[in-house]
């Protein structure tokens, strides 16, 4: 380590005591470690091959400007989260966020719908991906199968998260490498050579012939992009793992939303123009309109080939949502706030990693996974809690910064919007809003109520549990770590810096 390093590190940890916390975490996170972290948990080629088929069928080949609408409006809550990170750079990222913006029964329930929707999406993907594996190793595929393959993915990525940061740092920094080549190489030659609808079926509606106009349509159809767009957040919660977080981390969530976004954007805009009958997947005749699309363009080789690099991208993302819920229960059991804290506080000697509460950030989604072979159907509807969950756990940060603008926080971070805080703010929650009542919309009344307000049932059951153990266990009221303080905090970062 260089002096220059040295002083960095001290700096760091100069910044953390004045925030009441001392850190044990190996801080070796490059700036671009940091940002594929990000990056492999937004993972454009999961979100849109995962969910393109119901998308496109709710909207048709226009769908594709909601990769772009989505990711402005993630934007203004990413700017928002930059400027809180960047003055608290602590690891765990949404609860100790809210827990100084707001309060500790704020951070806590924010906590607790952040983790549940991470294990949900955790169990989700690796569900997800078992389809795609299935295939390349030529097997079936039945539900014990698929259930399987998802078991070993979460054990693997839990062995690799158990080798440390430098590991997971450099697996992050492989899958992303791959997972870019793939969008741009695959969105390149469906666009080049495999092309079958004109570009004007972007903003061709009338064609499609959709019952009840065209907008409610596209609003169902944004729910992919919606998927999509989350991950940023994850570059904070191992801020104690990158060195000069404050200046590094906001960086790194802007450059998710940047370069995710452009992959997204791209290998969606390939794989619709792509799409040979527009009609068979709307009526829904094709329903893996992914897999026709890419062995029609590709062939058998071909899609092997693209099934392999969109498993790095699975294993890539999962290795990323794994350690960002790692990183929330180690936050919540520093404080003492979640039952077995003495457990899960805890770093291994020598890697410098919650290795419990990792062990925990895989038990819990394998759990999930395994349910889905005794609820076929309900399983469906626990899994829609996946977004939606991440979506109001970021609302209520969006929601915290707000109060703690109106008590008199002023960012003293090195990243600030400065006079466009209030407004940035204001448009984030305005467009998060939104976004949670598109999510949880009930669109099908003919399907029966656990598919059609699965959504809002989840969501409620979720809160709803968080606020009974909140009553009777009372976790909020462990611990002694600064609460509801950002507007009293006076920030050390211009002092550390200048040093």
């Amino acid at each position: 380590m260089t002096d220059a390093n040295k002083r960095q590190v001290e700096r760091d940890a100069d910044q953390l005591r004045s925030l009441g916390y001392v850190s044990h975490f190996d801080r070796s996170m490059s700036i671009w470690e940091n940002f594929a972290l990000g990056f492999t948990y937004l993972s454009p080629v999961v979100g849109v091959y995962t969910i393109f088929a119901t998308t496109f069928a709710a909207g048709g080949p226009p769908m594709w400007w909601t990769y772009l609408f989505v990711g402005m409006g993630q934007m203004l809550v990413c700017l928002v989260f930059g400027e809180i990170v960047s003055q608290f750079p602590i690891s765990g990222g949404i609860y100790p966020w809210a827990r100084r913006l707001f309060g500790k029964r704020w951070a806590w329930m924010a906590g607790w719908v952040y983790g549940w929707a991470l294990f949900v999406t955790l169990a989700a993907i690796a569900t997800g991906a078992a389809p795609f594996i299935a295939q390349l190793i030529a097997i079936e595929g039945t539900p014990v199968q698929q259930t399987v393959i998802a078991l070993v993915l979460i054990a693997i990525t839990t062995l690799l998260n158990l080798s440390g940061t430098r590991l997971l740092a450099r697996m992050a920094m492989f899958g992303f490498v791959c997972e870019l080549i793939g969008a741009i190489a695959v969105g390149s030659y469906l666009l080049v050579f495999a092309r079958h609808q004109p570009f004007s079926a972007l903003i061709d509606t009338a064609s499609l012939h959709i019952e009840g106009g065209y907008m409610p349509a596209f609003l169902a159809s944004a729910l992919g992009a919606m998927f999509c767009y989350y991950g940023f957040e994850a570059c904070g919660d191992v801020a104690e793992e990158t060195p000069d977080a404050g200046r590094t981390i906001p960086k790194s969530m802007r450059l998710t939303i940047y370069v995710g976004g452009v992959a997204a954007l791209w290998v969606c805009l390939g794989l619709v123009l792509a799409v040979p009958d527009v009609g068979a997947v709307l009526s829904g005749k094709d329903k893996d309109p992914v897999v026709t699309v890419l062995k029609t363009a590709m062939g058998e080789t071909g899609l092997r080939l693209v099934i392999a690099v969109v498993t790095v991208s699975f294993i890539s993302a999962l290795l990323s949502l794994q350690a960002a819920a790692s990183r929330l229960l180690f936050a919540y059991a520093r404080d003492e706030m979640i039952v077995g804290s003495e457990h899960l506080r805890h770093l291994s000697p020598g890697r410098h990693i919650p290795a419990k509460a990792l062990l925990v950030a895989g038990a819990v989604p394998a759990l999930i996974a395994i349910s889905a072979l005794w609820l076929e159907n309900a399983i469906a509807t626990i899994i829609s809690f996946a977004s939606v969950g991440i979506y109001i756990a970021f609302q209520m940060i969006v929601v915290a910064a707000l109060v703690a603008r109106g008590r008199g926080w002023r960012p003293g971070g090195s990243f600030s919007l400065g006079r466009w805080g209030w407004p940035v703010n204001v448009a984030a929650l305005a467009y998060g809003l939104g976004a949670i009542i598109n999510m949880s919309w009930p669109r099908s009344p003919s399907d029966p109520w656990f598919a059609n307000y699965g959504v809002i049932v989840t969501s409620v059951g979720v809160v709803a549990l968080g606020v009974i153990y909140m009553l009777i266990w009372r976790p909020y009221d462990r611990g002694h770590a600064p609460a509801g303080d950002a507007h009293h905090v006076q920030t050390v970062v211009g002092e550390l810096i200048s040093d």
